[in-house]
């Protein structure tokens, strides 16, 4: 939106005397064990080569412009939209870098946005402003670079060039190995709760140029705008922000090294943790002391109520369960995933939200595709077929409440082969949508193949196309 502008080192927000960024209140000494966030700030100590050179440099920004870009987000408390981000940037960008090379930029605080979750309850997100997604884009892409040699093969999430599909089939390795007992962690609001001092700490194990540490500490420091409310943020990674996966991936990094050194078969996926055992009595003891670990060292909250031992059938990962098979694991869908996967096609053929065909073909099919491509690995054939016929039968529902008026009905169904006789007394019938819609008159006339043609994507079909490849 035009007229409007990024706050770049004017804005000054009050902050206890404890709660000041390391540039702000430590220019050159430690904040907490192992940080190093001296403040090399002042021009002539800057390094011509250090990292935060490498984040602010014109290739990496662009990269960062376009990652932003690409991916549409909301506005953040100014209002800025992505359309915007090019003009504002072009006009600004020396101004810009400057402030951040100089210590003086301050990020303005996110706008918290609520999302609702399966339990009822709410996850919170922290939405930044456009112009503070780029910066944290930028540092996100060259920190990456550095921290990615370190972290641990039996982490998945938020890396480049590893997915669910890639947990999931480790962990049916290590089934086939034998451990099938798995302590299932939840760890409780976890992005949340994260303890900036110790983030802080293990951020400068790694990064040597004390600038870079800073400018995420403000970052963390900025707190959040609720409305009109502002809250100062004392602990928390907000989701919404480039920077929280990679910054998540770095603390938990030191959950996946205690859990390597141990010998422990683990995979990690984000805040999800599976350690698998070979017996139920190793899988609570490695539970009690994983625990300890995590709450004594790491500062980190377990949701005791959630976190359990079970065998491998009794666990859900990343919306799969697993079973075993004639000695070999195999996948299947969770239920609660299928449940989910039923509530949102209800959604999508409501007969009463008022979507026009092609909108509802679209939402739809992009909806089947994606979720086909996720589960693909399970062993789904059959529910797949349940759930088409179910499906269709929906789509006649939402199609015989279209045609609405009687006259309209009749022409429709003689259009379609039925004898007039029959379509009108069809027509007239008292009978209701869900029932008619299993009628042998929608089905002869709203065919599947007639549904198909119309450019219905349906799952079985599509899981036949991506089967064959993976």
């Amino acid at each position: 939106m035009k007229g409007r502008k990024q706050k770049i080192s004017i804005y000054q927000r009050p902050v206890a005397q404890n709660n000041r960024t390391a540039s702000e209140s430590h220019a050159t000494g430690q904040t907490f064990l192992w940080i190093t966030e001296n403040n090399l700030t002042v021009h002539e100590h800057r390094k011509e080569n250090g990292l935060l050179e490498d984040i602010l440099s014109p290739s990496n920004l662009n990269a960062a412009y376009k990652r932003v870009k690409s991916n549409h987000g909301a506005a953040g408390i100014d209002k800025m939209e992505v359309e915007s981000l090019k003009d504002y940037l072009v006009g600004n960008k020396d101004v810009l870098i400057g402030s951040i090379l100089g210590g003086k930029y301050r990020p303005n605080p996110t706008r918290r946005v609520y999302i609702p979750k399966e339990d009822g309850k709410q996850r919170q997100l922290g939405i930044p402003t456009v112009v503070d997604r780029v910066i944290q884009q930028s540092i996100a892409q060259k920190l990456s670079q550095v921290c990615e040699p370190q972290f641990s093969d039996h982490s998945y999430g938020f890396r480049p060039r590893r997915s669910t599909h890639g947990a999931l089939r480790k962990c049916q390795q290590y089934i086939n190995e034998g451990y099938i007992y798995a302590v299932d962690m939840d760890l409780e609001r976890f992005f949340d709760t994260v303890h900036h001092n110790k983030l802080i700490e293990v951020l400068s194990r790694t990064i040597k140029d004390g600038r870079v540490v800073s400018l995420i500490h403000k970052y963390l420091n900025a707190g959040v705008k609720d409305g009109v409310c502002f809250e100062e943020s004392h602990e928390g990674v907000p989701q919404g922000g480039p920077l929280s996966p990679l910054l998540g991936n770095i603390l938990l990094g030191e959950l996946d090294r205690e859990l390597e050194k141990r010998g422990h078969k683990f995979v990690r996926y984000a805040d999800d943790l599976v350690i698998l055992c070979k017996s139920r009595r190793s899988a609570e003891r490695v539970m009690e002391s994983i625990i300890s670990f995590i709450e004594k060292k790491l500062f980190l909250k377990v949701n005791r109520n959630k976190t359990k031992v079970a065998y491998i059938r009794d666990i859900q990962f990343l919306g799969y369960s697993f079973y075993r098979y004639k000695g070999e694991c195999r996948l299947r869908v969770h239920s609660k995933s299928v449940e989910k996967m039923k509530a949102r096609i209800r959604e999508l053929t409501s007969r009463s939200n008022g979507w026009g065909n092609e909108c509802r073909k679209t939402a739809l099919n992009q909806y089947i595709i994606g979720w086909v491509q996720y589960f693909k690995l399970a062993d789904i054939k059959t529910l797949l077929t349940t759930t088409d016929a179910w499906l269709r039968r929906r789509l006649r529902m939402v199609i015989w409440k279209q045609w609405k008026r009687i006259r309209t009905k009749v022409a429709n169904l003689v259009k379609l082969g039925i004898n007039r006789y029959k379509a009108y007394e069809w027509a007239n019938t008292r009978k209701g949508y869900w029932h008619v819609a299993n009628s042998f008159i929608l089905s002869r006339t709203v065919t599947d193949e007639r549904l198909r043609k119309a450019g219905y994507v349906f799952f079985s079909d599509y899981y036949k196309t991506v089967r064959v490849k993976c």
